[in-house]
């Protein structure tokens, strides 16, 4: 291991001075894409690495206290995300867009995901629908570009909406969920039809190198799973178990995110071959017991809470919090980010603290 140690004095956004072995630029050696591995294969990283989200206002406000709009490089995020969730949205005025399935998304208010207007699929039934192409070369271009501008990071190919959500998205969340009873024939057509899309993506994704493709479906809410653990046993998890196999049969890690309260089918994911679960609420589970419970077996990466502690918290709380997460974390097995992407209703001063308190970790980038 080589240490190159920097002179100089680093000073936090409250004007105090991190301590001197923090202050010091350390090098390992090892590239962020070499650190994330570690991480997922349960083995002790030199550091805890991180990779965390913002929404629009949040990025934004980041971008003016920088001076810079290469966020993921100025806080040295680890992962590299490609597919842009595999969607090319068109906009179609009035603050809507149309995305690749034709599902139309009122962005006006919520600029980062929108509310869904219409119904694609008004009957069970995929007759007249055609699926998009899997391949479409928009979702695929500047990927080797961007390999090459980043190559020390860990690269990410990520399905968004990769089951669950899109159904829904395409048939109304009301009317899936009486499809579940009432035509479980085409619930299971048209999950294995958005299977056969996604795998069609991903197939094209690797013929780059990636190091893992990442699944987007929430599932939960606040207090368990939204259409109850059954539900998800009978539909949900062969399909999940076909293209998460596709995935570790190619010799790439799976990811998965799921917000809400899920953990109880998280024995399932590891039979499954999840390798990493995001986004890991600490308001609706119990990240430190999970995170001991499932060491050497899945990995997570969130666990910031961004319900309570960073848009209500002091700095020095979010500090507390971001301390608490590295120290369980540090043998391996966990990514840092805050729990979901972070909303604008974050004072700047509490974005500053977890980017500085990650900087500061011994070893870490900076």
């Amino acid at each position: 291991m080589i240490i190159h140690i920097a002179a100089g004095k680093s000073i936090r956004s409250d004007g105090s001075s991190i301590p001197s072995r923090s202050a010091n630029s350390y090098n390992t050696g090892m590239t962020k894409r070499e650190v994330v591995r570690l991480a997922l294969e349960h083995r002790t990283p030199p550091y805890v690495p991180w990779n965390c989200g913002f929404t629009q206002e949040a990025h934004a406000r980041l971008v003016r206290h920088y001076g810079t709009s290469a966020l993921d490089d100025r806080i040295h995020n680890h992962i590299l995300t490609f597919g842009s969730s595999g969607e090319v949205f068109e906009p179609i005025g009035r603050g809507r867009v149309r995305d690749t399935f034709g599902v139309v998304w009122n962005r006006s208010v919520d600029k980062d995901i929108g509310i869904i207007e219409g119904c694609v699929l008004p009957s069970p039934s995929l007759r007249g629908f055609q699926f998009p192409d899997p391949r479409v070369p928009d979702v695929y271009t500047g990927i080797s570009e961007r390999i090459r501008a980043a190559p020390d990071r860990f690269r990410v190919f990520a399905v968004g909406f990769s089951l669950y959500e899109r159904a829904w998205t395409l048939r109304g969340m009301e009317n899936l969920y009486m499809d579940f009873l009432d035509h479980p024939g085409f619930v299971r057509e048209l999950f294995e039809t958005i299977a056969d899309y996604n795998l069609g993506q991903i197939e094209e994704a690797l013929k780059y190198d990636m190091d893992a493709v990442y699944f987007g479906d929430d599932w939960g809410q606040q207090h368990g799973l939204q259409m109850g653990p059954e539900l998800w046993r009978s539909h949900i998890r062969p399909v999940l178990k076909r293209m998460y196999g596709a995935v570790r049969a190619a010799g790439k890690y799976v990811m998965i995110h799921s917000c809400g309260d899920v953990d109880e089918v998280f024995d399932d994911l590891v039979e499954l071959g999840v390798n990493c679960f995001n986004p890991f609420q600490p308001e609706v589970m119990d990240v430190f017991a999970l995170m001991r419970q499932y060491h050497g077996r899945l990995a997570f990466h969130g666990g910031l809470s961004t319900q309570r502690t960073l848009p209500y918290g002091s700095p020095d709380d979010v500090r507390r919090a971001t301390r608490a997460l590295l120290s369980a974390g540090r043998d391996g097995g966990y990514i840092f980010a805050p729990a979901h992407a972070v909303e604008g209703d974050v004072p700047l001063e509490n974005m500053l603290a977890f980017i500085e308190e990650l900087q500061q970790q011994p070893y870490a980038p900076r």
